[in-house]
């Protein structure tokens, strides 16, 4: 699963992209222990519940929940779902932190993954989506789907 930027994805939020619309998206990279980065490696990763928080000028990381690494001992192992900070330029940090307030947004990561040796998440400034919302972006996904069968099929 690399990417044409040499980027190797090791976990991707799926539900994010259902649940919100994804209004910009930004690189970040994250302070992880050795433990952490080699289960990272692992694909031991999940992002189901995850969120992102500017705190004091930081921008964090909570819910994302990375398994312990079992080679590391007991003197490695650390709460897996920890809260993690995320590494950004202070600019764009108290950008998402602004944008987030003024417009009542969330930061949610959409995937994490390697790319060089350097463990990355990307996050997207989203606003969330309603049921009857989620149903029309179905209902037009379905539809478009339909019109493609028919245009393939009608050659």
């Amino acid at each position: 699963m690399t990417q044409e930027d040499g980027s190797k994805s090791i976990a991707v939020n799926r539900r994010a992209r259902a649940d919100y619309d994804i209004l910009e998206s930004y690189e970040a990279g994250i302070a992880l222990t050795g433990g952490e980065i080699k289960s990272v490696r692992d694909r031991h990763v999940s992002l189901a519940e995850a969120y992102a928080q500017v705190r004091n000028g930081e921008l964090w990381l909570y819910n994302c929940n990375i398994s312990q690494y079992k080679a590391a001992g007991h003197y490695g192992q650390l709460d897996p779902a920890r809260p993690r900070k995320l590494l950004m330029h202070r600019s764009q940090i108290a950008h998402l932190g602004l944008e987030a307030n003024r417009q009542r947004l969330t930061i949610v990561p959409l995937r994490m993954y390697i790319k060089g040796h350097v463990a990355k998440v990307e996050v997207g400034l989203a606003k969330g989506r309603r049921t009857y919302e989620k149903r029309d972006v179905i209902q037009k996904r379905e539809a478009d789907r339909e019109m493609g069968r028919a245009m393939r099929d009608r050659r």
